[in-house]
């Protein structure tokens, strides 16, 4: 188990045989974050829905996801995401974005996190891409404590406090890699791909098994 956690952002129809590689994967998954349209879109997409069938059939956590932009997003408008990830897609896990990291939104994020459970969210993703207030793992159960390029990973400053828990409580998503990037955290993603766009490609654990 290699428990990667790939966030795909990439149409099906436009990208197959990224998907199917993904899927081919498996056994090596964590999880893969759903995104069809900066989070479940106006409408439901059939070739997700394929796509999210699939994954659940092959034993994959599917994570909708859904942008929080840093507790300023009205929690109303997250729970729909959250609900229409759960119709649309039967999502059975939740990926926050853009989630604040400080103690102050603790409480606009724990409510997040019972309508996410409510939802039928077994697993709860937040996204801070920082080393957050060590509250918010009170609610979820994996952090992504770093999002950046391969270059700013080198500097990572883990503060002491993360020794107290598991590794598994931990993500790292590293971009702009090199196909030898060795990421610390025992969940994580190393891609090649850049800014603007990086999530278009595929961790270079799956390219490699292409």
């Amino acid at each position: 188990m290699e428990n990667l956690l790939v966030p795909l952002y990439e149409h099906p129809a436009d990208r197959p045989e990224a998907w199917e590689a993904v899927i081919r994967a498996a056994p090596r998954l964590y999880g893969v974050v759903l995104n069809p349209d900066s989070g479940p879109g106006a409408a439901p997409d059939p070739a997700f829905a394929a796509v999210a069938a699939r994954l659940r059939t092959a034993g994959v956590r599917v994570l909708g996801y859904v942008d929080t932009d840093y507790a300023r997003r009205p929690h109303a408008a997250v729970v729909q995401d959250l609900l229409r990830h759960r119709d649309w897609y039967a999502a059975d896990g939740a990926f926050l974005d853009q989630v604040s990291s400080g103690p102050e939104a603790l409480t606009h994020y724990r409510r997040l996190a019972v309508a996410a459970r409510e939802a039928g969210a077994a697993t709860l993703v937040l996204n801070h891409g920082v080393h957050p207030d060590p509250g918010y793992l009170r609610f979820a159960d994996v952090l992504v404590t770093f999002e950046g390029t391969w270059a700013t990973y080198q500097d990572l400053d883990v503060p002491p406090w993360t020794a107290a828990y598991a590794a598994d409580r931990f993500c790292h998503l590293v971009y702009a890699a090199p196909a030898d990037a060795v990421v610390a955290a025992r969940i994580r993603c190393a891609v090649p791909g850049d800014r603007p766009h990086p999530w278009g490609t595929l961790p270079h654990a799956l390219e490699a098994a292409r």
